[in-house]
């Protein structure tokens, strides 16, 4: 068949890969302009020097637009294959080829369609995360499943160590799914619309730690901002502290939230949940951290005394 390429990151570029490698003929990559932003700048490998390696055409936009729509009619794809492609792709695009656009996205769809979805899903304790290759239709990720593919979610996994195992499920994802449609298979599985949910990009607000989380839920936290994703982080004395690692603490501990209480092993429990005062939660238990000026160090060393609070806000 004849591609069409949309994508970005690495992702994208996973996904062109995995086209270049097949049996089909990518003809068009269209692709993001380089960005500042702080999540896109991780995970960056390019899609659009991978295609001018190759000899692809490359076509740059933030968003599509009629030149765009003209110039693949040019092109006469027979399916638009789309990874990490940020910003809506409107139906005379995606129904331009006679076989649609299929779109591969890192979730076990319906559940975490949108942005982010395996540090929101990190955070949340799902016990696995997957690739999704749907079918576009009019509403973002919602379109019939063509293939999927989970993988377990550890008890110590990162957002970084998911981010490994889910995009080596790309290739095969896209491959199997194409394959299929190529066969002139028509007829998938609709998503269940009842067990659908969609989420926002990452923020800075959306790594600030609030101690009324119960410890549980912060030390996912921590793990889903991994590096190299930014650090959650709290304050301590009106100066931003960065939390590194922690681990949920053996024994329970009451008060308020945000209290440095208790050395713990190798970490400094800090009360946590909203309802901490009745004595029968867990705690935080830091156990490295990292300054305002860059030093990281065990939180044993950083905590030379226990009493004051950790706070959301200076």
């Amino acid at each position: 068949m004849r591609v069409v390429m949309f994508g970005y990151q690495t992702w994208g570029h996973r996904t062109l890969q995995a086209l270049l490698d097949s049996e089909h003929d990518v003809v068009t990559v269209v692709t993001h302009p380089r960005s500042e932003h702080a999540y896109e700048k991780i995970w960056s490998d390019s899609v659009a020097d991978l295609a001018e390696k190759h000899g692809i055409p490359v076509i740059i936009r933030n968003r599509p637009d009629d030149e765009l729509r003209d110039r693949l009619k040019e092109v006469a794809p027979d399916i638009i294959v789309a990874n990490n492609w940020r910003t809506w792709i409107p139906p005379e695009i995606y129904n331009l080829p006679v076989h649609s656009t299929l779109n591969i996205h890192d979730s076990l769809l319906p559940a975490y369609a949108g942005f982010s979805p395996l540090i929101w899903a990190l955070i949340n304790g799902e016990p696995e995360v997957g690739v999704t290759a749907h079918l576009m239709d009019e509403e973002l990720d919602a379109g019939d499943i063509v293939v999927q593919r989970s993988v377990p979610v550890g008890p110590t996994d990162t957002s970084t160590d998911l981010f490994h195992r889910t995009v080596d499920l790309i290739a095969p994802v896209t491959t199997e799914a194409l394959g299929l449609i190529a066969s002139g298979q028509t007829e998938f599985t609709p998503q269940d619309r009842s067990r659908a949910s969609f989420f926002h990009k990452r923020a800075e607000e959306d790594i600030r730690i609030d101690w009324n989380w119960p410890a549980e839920d912060l030390e996912r936290l921590i793990r889903a901002q991994s590096a190299p994703y930014p650090s959650a982080f709290t304050f301590h004395k009106g100066q931003r502290l960065e939390v590194l690692s922690a681990v949920v603490s053996e024994g329970r501990y009451g008060g308020t939230p945000g209290r440095i209480f208790y050395r713990e092993g190798d970490g400094v429990v800090i009360v946590a949940g909203a309802d901490a005062r009745t004595g029968r939660n867990h705690g935080l238990a830091i156990t490295r951290v990292r300054t305002g000026d860059g030093r990281e160090l065990p939180a044993t060393e950083y905590f030379t005394s226990m009493g004051g609070y950790l706070t959301g806000r200076p």
